[in-house]
Order: C-alpha cells, then sequence, then structure tokens
C-alpha cells in the first residue's frame, strides 16, 4: 500500500490507499456469500467460478444487470448506505429468477466521487445480505473513486449476476394458456423504481426524511429505503414442486409493461386490482402526487414485485408452496384470450 502511494495522484482528487483500506473493510462481508464453487477471493483480476453440471443437460446461463437507480438519493440524505447494496442485487437476480435459473454469483460496481472506506464498506454489507439472501457468491467488483464526476458525498451503484438453468426447465410462456392463474407475489414496498417520480410527488428533502408519518407506521425515510424483497429462494422451491409456466419481476414500467414481457401472443392477463395487497406508501404517493391511477399502475409494483403464471388446478398450492416459504403470496388475475396485453379491472 505504501509503495502505491501518489501524492500527485491524490492532489488530483484520487487517493488509492483509501481503495485498498475499503477492500479490507469488506473482506468479511464478501466472506459471508462463499458457496460452493468460488475459486477465488477479492483482489484478483477475476472472479472465479466452476459452476456444477452434475446431472444437467443442457445448462444455460442466465444474466441480469441493473442498478438502485435515484433511490440512492434517499441513501445520501439519511447517511444510511447498507441496505441500498440489497437493492442492487434484488433487481439484478429478481431478473435472472424469472428464467427458472439458479444466481450463482454477483460483481458489483461502485463509482465515487470521494472514497470514503467506511461508507464503500457499508455498502458491500448491503451487498453481501443481499446475495446471502439469494444463496450466490460476491466473487468481485470495482470501486471506482472519480472526483469532478460525482459530488464528493455521493456515489452510483450497479451490479450483475449470472445463474443457470436446464433448458428444458426455462418458464418461457409457451405453455400459457387461458384459464390459467396469476399469482402475485408480495412486495416489500416501492422496491427500486420510479424514485425520481416519488421525490417530486412526495417533495423529498432534509426537511421530512425523518419525520414519521402514521399512515405508515414509520418515518419517510425508513419506508423509502425499505430493500427490495429477494424472491429467488421461495421461487426457485416452488419451481421445484409446481410447473411454473412463466414469470415477470414488475420493476420499472409497472404492470403494463413488465407483465405483458411474460406471455405468448396469444394470451392476455386479468389482473384483479382488488386483489393486491394495500400498501400504505402507494396511497400516500398518489394522493400527494395528485398522480393518475393508470401512471401507478405503469410506474410502481402497487403491492407485487413478481407475478408468476401457474395452471388453475396448481393456483392454491402454488400459494401454499409459497407462504411456506414465508413468501406471502395470492392470486391475483387469470389468463385470458388475448394478444400479449394486461387488464386491470
Amino acid at each position: 500500500m505504501e509503495k502505491s502511494y501518489s501524492e500527485s495522484y491524490k492532489a488530483a482528487g484520487v487517493d488509492v490507499t483509501a481503495g485498498y483500506k475499503a477492500v479490507e473493510l469488506m473482506r468479511g462481508s464478501v466472506e459471508r456469500t462463499r458457496v460452493p464453487g468460488v475459486l477465488s477471493g477479492i483482489g484478483g483480476f477475476g472472479g472465479l467460478f466452476q459452476p456444477d453440471l452434475s446431472g444437467m443437460r443442457e445448462p444455460v446461463l442466465v444474466s441480469g444487470t441493473d442498478g438502485v437507480g435515484t433511490k440512492l438519493k434517499i441513501a445520501f440524505l439519511l447517511d444510511k448506505h447498507d441496505t441500498v447494496g440489497i437493492d442492487c442485487v434484488a433487481m439484478c437476480v429478481n431478473d435472472v429468477v424469472c428464467c427458472g435459473a439458479k444466481p450463482l454469483f454477483f460483481l458489483d460496481y461502485i463509482a465515487v466521487g470521494k472514497n470514503r472506506p467506511e461508507t464503500v464498506a457499508a455498502v458491500v454489507s448491503g451487498v453481501a445480505e443481499g446475495c446471502v439472501q439469494a444463496g450466490c457468491a460476491l466473487v468481485g467488483g470495482e470501486t471506482a473513486e472519480m472526483p469532478g464526476f460525482y459530488p464528493a458525498d455521493e456515489y452510483d451503484l450497479a451490479g450483475f449476476s449470472v445463474g443457470m438453468v436446464e433448458k428444458a426447465k426455462i418458464p418461457d410462456g409457451s405453455g400459457v394458456v387461458p384459464g390459467d392463474a396469476v399469482i402475485g407475489l408480495a412486495s416489500s414496498g416501492l422496491h427500486s423504481n420510479g424514485f425520481s417520480l416519488v421525490r417530486k410527488a412526495l417533495n423529498v428533502s432534509e426537511r421530512n426524511i425523518r419525520m414519521y408519518l402514521a399512515e405508515l407506521g414509520r418515518t419517510l425515510g425508513e419506508e423509502l429505503l425499505e430493500p427490495t424483497r429477494i424472491y429467488v429462494k421461495p421461487v426457485l422451491a416452488l419451481m421445484g414442486r409446481v410447473r411454473v409456466k412463466a414469470a415477470s419481476h414488475i420493476t420499472g414500467g409497472g404492470f403494463y409493461e413488465n407483465v405483458p414481457r411474460m406471455l405468448n401472443g396469444r394470451v392476455a392477463a386479468r389482473i384483479e386490482k382488488a386483489a393486491l395487497p394495500k400498501l400504505p406508501i402507494f396511497a400516500l404517493l398518489q394522493r400527494q402526487g395528485n398522480l393518475p391511477e393508470r401512471d401507478m399502475y405503469n410506474t410502481f409494483n402497487m403491492g407485487v414485485g413478481m407475478c408468476l403464471v401457474v395452471a388453475k388446478e396448481d393456483a392454491n398450492r402454488a400459494v401454499e408452496e409459497l407462504e411456506s416459504s414465508g413468501q406471502p403470496a395470492s392470486v391475483i388475475g387469470e389468463i385470458t384470450a388475448g394478444e400479449r396485453e394486461v387488464v386491470l379491472c
């Protein structure tokens, strides 16, 4: 570390020794995520992972990448950085599991205005927690100090995950037919989407971010920073017991964009709005932001973070299996004849 010190580079705003300190602080968090197949520790040029292909005829790799978006602004206001990493992992692995894939490993990318090792380590602790929840390994990452590009007290966070699935078991939506049931998996709140609209609608600032709101049962900041729910383990457990024909992660674009992505061209999805969980944050947003109902369903998850399609006769069992895994779920609609659209009624 001492040999790598550069006074000139530090004068330009980049302290390479702070990066080394951050790596040392995050080692314990990374170690928590170690799973069979990991062949390397952090610090190398690449993360090494040897997948177990035993019993697989046609293994398919599935990848997903995403960031946390402007939800990070809430973390900055609260100076709380140990949960946004969960969001980063969730946004990637929840996409991967829609293909029936088990996430194998994850890598993150953190770009900072100024490298504050304790903050970076806190972010990575959240990434590690997300990986533990998803059952995958954190095999590497990158921290880039970019003075003049980001403010000194801000950062951006993104990542990607790689999973694997047997080709014949991919729930590609081709078998979805009219009469099938749509199962909704409850969200933990806003997850990580629509925060530019959230911050505008609620006029989020230092003045109100720590304000206790009775209808939420906690402060506004606590509600907004609630991590995205990771669906990997309950969904994979369900797929091992019930045939899941299609899956959709309800992220940016809400129901109108994401539900059609799991449908073939011969069917539509009819969703009962009354069947969705009623989370107070969405009522608050619509009221204070004076937002049209369509914009709500076109931006937010409205209480459902993932939709699954199963045969009608499997619906009750699917809900029971999910509930037994600790994941609240319910039948929220059905598949009808149509042309790859969603109808909310």
